[in-house]
């Protein structure tokens, strides 16, 4: 899925661990993703969330989408922090999953929790 997309390296995303029902995805946040604030653009923090989800969504190879997502944010990042998306798989039945993307600095202060639920398609990933 990575080498299939623009966006995961356009912003450097790094595939960090990805198996069933689970994936671990960072980015260091860069000038051009800040805010008026100066800090990390929330859509930057979602596509990462997001991003971390789709890797645990499809990590059964069957082409799998967002239904629909969430996210509260918690505290801001800034410029240079590395930004670490967890995805867990909380229930999947049939066609439809849940999944928790905690993203987190590299030390670990919590910056946003995302919830996204999922829908198979049909098909193979690849």
């Amino acid at each position: 899925m990575l080498a299939a997309e623009g966006t995961g390296p356009a912003w450097n995303l790094e595939l960090e661990e990805a198996r069933e029902g689970y994936a671990r995805v960072a980015m260091r946040i860069r000038a051009d993703m800040l805010n008026g604030h100066g800090t990390a653009h929330g859509g930057m923090i979602f596509a990462l969330a997001d991003s971390a989800f789709a890797y645990a969504c499809n990590s059964r190879n069957l082409r799998t989408v967002a239904a629909q997502a969430s996210i509260v944010f918690l505290a801001p990042a800034r410029e240079g922090d590395v930004l670490v998306a967890e995805a867990r798989e909380r229930s999947l039945a049939g066609r439809s999953g849940v999944y928790d993307v905690s993203v987190r600095t590299e030390d670990g202060r919590a910056i946003a929790e995302f919830t996204g639920f999922s829908r198979s398609v049909g098909g193979e990933v690849a």
